[in-house]
């Protein structure tokens, strides 16, 4: 017997269904499929069609499909990469590398000789030296500030203490 509920559920789930797949989706539905032939549930052959039906999959049922006769604990929705863990680990190669590169070429002295390899290597040394110093104590400063909720410590009252 069914209630009112079950319809509803039913019709959000097939108009849900006639949905455009993205390539979002696509992959997802890859990794789980991949999943499914490490743990031996697909040989090789059938893992090679499912993926080439799922990049001929243009809806969600379409993909449904392709994952029907797999176990739940592997379609379940897996939780996802922080999206912006790429652009940080590019600005942390910038920063320790590109950024002090470019001090050293302009902090060189352009004096009336030319400069020795011992001078630029040396200068370059320092340069370095500095840029990953700081990088490491903003390392440092911003897992306390996670650590504490962003909230400074409370002050001790004037007088109170030794």
């Amino acid at each position: 017997m069914s209630g009112p509920g079950d319809e509803t559920a039913a019709v959000e789930s097939q108009s849900r269904g006639n949905l455009r797949a993205s390539h979002a989706d696509r992959e997802q539905v890859i990794g789980t499929l991949k999943a499914a032939f490490v743990e031996g549930r697909l040989t090789e052959d059938e893992l090679d069609a499912r993926v080439d039906q799922v990049y001929a999959s243009r809806t969600y049922a379409e993909l449904a499909e392709v994952t029907a006769d797999i176990p739940t604990e592997l379609t379940r929705a897996k939780p996802s990469r922080d999206p912006w863990r790429a652009t940080k680990v590019a600005w942390g190669v910038v920063y320790a590398l590109i950024l002090p590169g470019l001090m050293t070429l302009i902090a060189l002295p352009g004096g009336p000789g030319p400069l020795t390899a011992r001078e630029v290597v040396t200068m370059s040394a320092i340069v370095y030296g500095v840029f990953w110093i700081l990088g490491v104590c903003i390392m440092v400063v911003s897992r306390v500030g996670k650590r504490s909720g962003g909230h400074v410590p409370p002050r001790s009252a004037p007088g109170a203490g030794g």
